[in-house]
């Protein structure tokens, strides 16, 4: 049987012998694995607490290893440890041969598995790689469904705790009439939201109508809301009805409310409450069924407090909220929306671009984003029409995002010429605070780019101080 892995693993070998472990470690790193050493129980309880392992392999009997947690329950001990601080981990008991029994108990425990002494190199191979291969198989599968919760609903992409927080809540909320009020600032997705909300409703059969209130006038605005009468106003040639009306039964989504003038907020409030709409230029009351959802990039708080917006009105629509944050606040859900976009924009451009280089996501990731969501797929639209490769690479990414945002670490480090002259421990200590911030403070993503085992860059992060 071949001992070749298929996947390299982040292993801790608990041995209180020296040289036995030394041997443990290095049959496994012959095979590509990145092993971590410890003698006793409180240096892995150390490691399990700040380390991130696939598989731990720890002896059952430890003589050597204290007072604390000597003889038997030294590995008992670890595997306790392992399951409260790695529960995604692996364990393997090794054990002398009159020990077996215990071993067995062990299982009890979680353990994986447990090999006896004198170990075989190839059976000892073969069984870390075994593990090693249920901890990644495990690990791509919840990759693969959080992707799959994260992009199959509505449309709505993204891998953060915040985008769940958003669907659970849509999940919860749609089914019922109440208001619903979203925020966030422009080019988040608001409006995404609202039509996810409609489409998992009991009106989801019914319209689903929009009107943003930015940037028009009073009259326009009631225009459009109650409809009017023949003659009510020059240019009125025949009646219509507003879209409180056309929505009746389904849903009407006024964006922007926050640019809503005062005196039409009045009359939006009496509607809300009633239900009862009254075209311009008419005395006939009409009745109405509608789901309301509001949303804003204003904090309409601020603007009760200033009068700028009805209190009355606020509380009003805002029967629950929902908030979407920056993307800047969720760096995690850059690459999934980049990875969708790329896809999206070569199939509608007939490009034959695959994918995206990391070099060139980690660049993407270092960009605050101002636009958000909107801003990105625009970026994304524009790589894939310039892009003459099968993979967007550095080069294609706009030149005002390569330099951009100068207040941002990242984006200024990268600048030509600004690496001059510091030294070699400062340059790795830039580095490696850099990509963890690029990374939300993850430390095996972190690792991944910068091109070393996550032990090292524990190490190196106690070494420069750094968190």
């Amino acid at each position: 049987m071949s001992t070749q892995p298929i996947t390299t693993a982040q292993i801790l070998i608990v041995e209180d012998e020296p040289e036995h472990a030394d041997v443990m470690a290095d049959a496994l790193r012959r095979l590509g694995h990145v092993c971590t050493i410890v003698h006793d129980v409180a240096s892995a309880d150390e490691e399990l607490t700040h380390g991130n392992f696939d598989v731990i392999i720890t002896d059952l009997v430890m003589p050597g290893a204290g007072a604390e947690a000597g003889g038997q329950e030294a590995g008992l001990r670890v595997l306790e440890l392992a399951k409260q601080k790695q529960p995604n981990a692996e364990t393997i008991m090794v054990t002398a041969h009159g020990d077996v029994p215990t071993a067995r108990a062990a299982f009890k425990f979680g353990a994986y598995d447990f090999i006896e002494k004198p170990l075989d190199l190839e059976v000892y191979r073969n069984l870390v790689n075994r593990a090693a291969e249920t901890v990644a198989l495990r690990q791509e599968n919840i990759s693969l469904q959080g992707k799959l919760d994260a992009t199959g609903f509505e449309g709505i992409i993204g891998e953060s705790q915040a985008i769940r927080s958003i669907i659970a809540a849509i999940k919860q909320v749609a089914p019922t009439n109440i208001p619903v009020l979203i925020t966030g600032e422009s080019g988040t997705g608001k409006e995404l939201v609202a039509r996810a909300v409609h489409r998992n409703s009991k009106r989801k059969e019914g319209r689903y109508v929009t009107l943003n209130a930015a940037g028009q006038s009073e009259t326009l605005v009631e225009d459009e809301l109650f409809g009017h009468v023949k003659g009510a106003f020059t240019g009125a040639e025949k009646n219509r009805e507003g879209i409180f009306e056309y929505a009746g039964g389904g849903t009407l989504f006024l964006d922007e409310i926050g640019d809503m003038p005062v005196t039409m907020q009045a009359k939006l409030l009496r509607v809300l409450e009633s239900g009862d709409v009254i075209r311009l230029g008419s005395n006939e009351v009409r009745h109405v069924d509608v789901r309301f959802i509001t949303a804003t990039n204003r904090n309409l708080l601020d603007m009760v407090k200033a009068g700028t917006f009805r209190e009355d009105l606020y509380f009003r629509i805002k029967g629950t909220s929902i908030h979407v944050p920056p993307l800047r606040e969720r760096r995690e859900d850059i690459p999934p929306i980049l990875n969708y976009a790329v896809a999206r924009f070569a199939r509608e451009q007939d490009a034959n671009v695959k994918g995206i280089t990391e070099p060139a996501m980690l660049r993407l990731l270092g960009y605050a984003w101002p636009g958000n969501v909107r801003e990105l797929l625009n970026v994304v639209q524009n790589m894939v029409v310039m892009c003459d490769a099968d993979m967007i690479d550095v080069r294609h990414v706009p030149q005002d995002i390569v330099w951009a945002d100068k207040d941002d670490e990242v984006g200024a480090s990268t600048a030509p010429g600004s690496l001059a002259g510091i030294g070699l421990d400062q340059l790795e200590k830039r580095a490696i605070r850099e990509t963890l911030k690029l990374t939300s403070g993850n430390r095996e993503q972190t690792a991944k780019l910068l091109g070393i085992g996550e032990r090292t860059l524990y190490r190196k992060l106690k070494e420069y101080g750094l968190r």
